[in-house]
């Protein structure tokens, strides 16, 4: 059985309002994104987060990300939003 991911943001983005209004190409970037996550430093890293996450008893509407070689809770919305490594 699949486990259910997040609960959806009651204030979604621009992004997120999206890809919840075009099925086609929420498809087609959860098949990049499937490509991006699927390799083993992607797990590891996964992993790490997920090992912090439960010994610090994070709640599940935040994330924990990288700052200043750190690893702090934020919101989900600020913290993807950011675009880590990826933003231009």
């Amino acid at each position: 059985m699949a486990r259910p991911g997040p609960k959806l943001s009651k204030n979604p983005g621009k992004t997120a309002r999206y890809y919840r209004s075009n099925p086609e190409a929420r498809k087609k970037h959860n098949e990049t994104n499937k490509k991006i996550n699927d390799t083993d430093a992607k797990r590891e890293y996964r992993r790490n987060l997920m090992k912090i996450r439960r010994e610090r008893g994070t709640p599940s509407n935040k994330d924990l990300s990288h700052k200043n070689g750190r690893i702090v809770e934020e919101s989900r919305k600020t913290n993807r939003g950011r675009g880590g490594a990826k933003r231009r």
